[in-house]
């Protein structure tokens, strides 16, 4: 798509990260990528979904440091630095989904 090795990398981190949060907290998932484009722009999204047990406090869940599986508390609060829009539902006993997307310079 044109995003440079430096860019890549930080995809790459993100998807990492919330394949990592589907793994730890819901058990199974699925990361699906597609490619926009928006008023010439082009961009790649990535959504992360499970049905796992979901999150009962979302702004919490964002904050660095904020981690209840004992970790350093990086990863949301990563994933929302590392890409440029970042989008959270999620509703208690039904699951998350996590949208994510990197444009391209």
């Amino acid at each position: 798509m044109g995003f440079s090795a430096s860019e890549s990398t930080l995809i790459a981190t993100a998807i990492s990260e919330l394949s990592r949060n589907i793994v730890s907290y819901a058990g199974h998932g699925e990361i699906t990528l597609r490619s926009t484009s928006v008023g010439g722009r082009l961009g790649l999204v990535i959504i992360a979904a499970d049905s796992g047990p979901g999150i009962a406090d979302i702004g919490l869940a964002v904050r660095d440091g904020y981690s209840t599986l004992g970790g350093l508390g990086l990863g949301l609060p990563g994933v929302r630095r590392l890409m440029d829009e970042f989008e959270l539902v999620s509703a208690l006993g039904r699951g998350t989904t996590v949208m994510v997307t990197k444009w391209r310079p």
